[in-house]
């Protein structure tokens, strides 16, 4: 699915350590590397205005320096493009030109490190490599790179939570709030994740990594208290897979740091974080990686609603609204059983719907009791239950529960989609990581958690009370990159004690808005029933996949609107993350469309309006406080 398409290499060598230059190919973002005394550092600037100040690069491994005492041996420069396709991300044809330079550098005892820039006119990327990494047993102790900001910069940040804290100890899993639009320099004691927003002066920049393949672990960027200096933080000793390692071990690549820069717009429409995760691996059966969208009972009933009965009323949902999908959640082994999940993946089939398992990951990392459990750590225990599963018809595998970033557990993530693809799963991690762009790579791995999602809104009202604002920062920072499951969309009630604060047009927007290649919805068949016909129709209609994204305006968990495309038909969609009314603005000329359908909230609470508005004009639209609404173009 993923395929390289050209590379032009243009090669030079020298052997100076003067300041060298790469630039993006339109010329507005710029690099400037150097050895400052033996010791590596660059900058970036973004039409002639500095965003990242002098900032320190290299590696400590222990085998070697390779931080100061360097010298420039030399460089290779050369322009490259790709051209690869996705059906879990915001663009379906993806396009990544980038100039390249490689820095050759030695250490004083004659080991090689290259430091490879890739710079393209949505951001910058770059990664150390290793020639004689790989078996032969080094571990990285430290990585020096770093990013500083002028001390003026505002950021939105979320810090990672302790290790095997929270419930059942389960952190951390990427669940926390965001720090936002704060002056640089708040300190968390665990670092921040990632994707990390910054904005210096009129520039934004988020910052990522990529291209984890399970040598290295997942890190956070940590920052001294008041300090606009970001660097690299490696995870806590314990977040490892039982009994194993933390720490990056016989490194080729390190993975990429990614900064996109631009306005909001860049930000928001960038492919950057895939752009430089590596191409898919080959899947055995590349018919599988079907997106679409799923019912799902726990979201609403929690776990009284894993019965079989239940789990009919469920796919008949599905059916309904023509779905693909029906996730069944924890304990469906002791609760319903594998021959009457058999009955189930059948009878889906008879309405062409996939049944999605959920598994819990957890070996000795937390203390959560859900089952199944312990049937994922080994290869061979994966190989039996995978080989089961796919036996049943099942269409994937949701699991659940992991320990942090630690490298083993890292290479656990790997080793699960990489077993899950021989025996033809689709892949739902949560509890999880940031998937940091496996979703190219692995390109049955549909979407992961890793974000505050709408489970948290059903459990305390303090996240009802928070989600319009988390959610208006979601498509700047989690949901840049990576698929999301956010797990949306209550349209009527929660069935809960928690009363929900955002309106039903609000929640319908988040239908397009969010990004996963499948869309868990948080809608119970009781609910629909409260629903509009023409709002059924909307979610029946709605594309799996999106062509290409435009952003049309927003502020970080202020509000955001974000225009998709399917075919020749533009979804528009709005959210207001604050609790006043406000107005938006929107050319619906520069679509080229002939009719435009409006779908915002009615007059009453919970209910719809809809509307024809003409296509060839601006489109004036009111978002009611935590309130939002979906334009059809066509």
């Amino acid at each position: 699915m993923y395929k390289y398409i050209f590379l032009i290499c243009i090669s030079m060598l020298a052997v100076c350590a003067n300041a060298q230059t790469v630039s993006s190919p339109d010329k507005n973002i710029t690099v400037n590397f150097s050895l400052k005394a033996g010791k590596p550092v660059y900058s970036v600037s973004y039409k002639g205005t500095p965003v990242i100040l002098q900032s320190a690069l290299g590696i400590a491994q222990s085998n070697g320096n390779f931080y100061s005492g360097l010298k420039l041996r030399g460089i290779k420069n050369s322009l490259g493009g790709q051209m690869y396709t996705m059906v879990n991300a915001k663009k379906h044809h993806i396009t990544y030109n980038f100039s390249q330079f490689i820095y050759k550098l030695t250490n004083q005892t004659g080991k090689q490190m290259d430091v490879i820039f890739q710079v393209s006119n949505d951001g910058v990327a770059f990664r150390y490599y290793f020639p004689d990494g790989g078996k032969n047993g080094a571990v990285i102790n430290k990585e020096y790179t770093e990013y500083r900001f002028a001390r003026s910069t505002k950021t939105w940040l979320q810090p990672k939570a302790d290790a095997q804290s929270g419930w059942e100890k389960s952190n951390p899993s990427y669940e926390e709030y965001y720090e936002q639009d704060v002056k640089a320099g708040n300190y968390a004691k665990n670092g921040w994740i990632y994707p990390a927003l910054f904005k210096s002066g009129n520039t934004w920049a988020l910052i990522t990594e990529a291209g984890m393949d399970g040598s290295y672990c997942g890190t956070t960027l940590k920052n001294n208290s008041l300090s606009s200096t970001y660097h690299i933080n490696f995870p806590n000793k314990i977040e490892v897979f039982t009994g194993q390692d933390a720490l990056p071990k016989n490194v080729v690549y390190t993975p990429w740091r990614v900064i996109a820069i631009g306005g909001l717009k860049t930000i928001v429409e960038s492919t950057l974080g895939t752009d430089v995760a590596a191409h898919n691996i080959s899947l055995p059966d590349k018919s599988i990686v079907k997106p679409g969208k799923a019912a799902w009972s726990w979201i609403t009933s929690k776990d009284d609603s894993i019965t079989y009965t239940e789990q009919i009323r469920y796919v008949d949902l599905a059916a309904k609204m023509k779905w693909q999908y029906c996730l069944v959640d924890v304990n469906w082994d002791s609760k319903i059983g594998y021959d009457k999940i058999k009955q189930l993946a059948d009878y889906g089939a008879t309405k062409n719907v996939g049944i999605i398992l959920w598994y819990n990951s957890a070996g000795d990392w937390n203390t959560v009791k859900y089952q199944p459990k312990d049937k994922l750590l080994t290869h061979e225990s994966r190989d039996k239950e995978f080989a089961r599963l796919h036996k049943m018809g099942i269409k994937g595998v949701k699991i659940d529960f992991f320990g942090g970033d630690g490298r083993s557990m890292i290479q656990y993530y790997v080793d699960i989609l990489k077993d899950a693809a021989t025996h033809g799963l689709l892949v739902n991690f949560h509890g999880a990581t940031l998937p940091r762009g496996w979703a190219r790579t692995y390109s049955h791995l549909m979407t992961t958690e890793a974000v505050k999602g709408f489970e948290m809104v059903t459990f305390e009202q303090v996240g009802a009370d928070k989600q319009a604002n988390h959610c208006a920062m979601l498509p700047f920072t989690r949901n840049a990159f990576d698929p999301m499951d956010f797990t949306p969309m209550n349209l009527y009630k929660i069935n809960t004690h928690v009363k929900r604060k955002t309106t039903s047009a609000f929640e319908l927007a988040t239908s397009v808005l969010f990004l996963s290649g499948i869309q868990h919805y948080a809608e119970s068949p009781e609910g629909m029933t409260h629903v509009p016909d023409y709002v059924v129709s909307f979610l029946q209609t709605l594309p799996n996949y999106w062509d290409d994204v435009r952003f049309v305006d927003g502020y970080p968990g202020k509000s955001v609107v974000i225009a998709r495309q399917s075919g020749k038909k533009w979804y528009i969609a709005g959210i207001n993350g604050e609790n006043e009314g406000k107005e938006v603005t929107i050319n619906l000329k520069d679509f080229k469309t002939t009719k435009a359908k409006l779908i915002t909230d009615g007059a009453e609470p919970l209910s719809f309006t809809q509307s024809d508005v003409p296509a060839d004009q601006p489109a004036k639209i009111t978002m009611k406080g935590n309130g939002g609404f979906v334009l059809v173009l066509e």
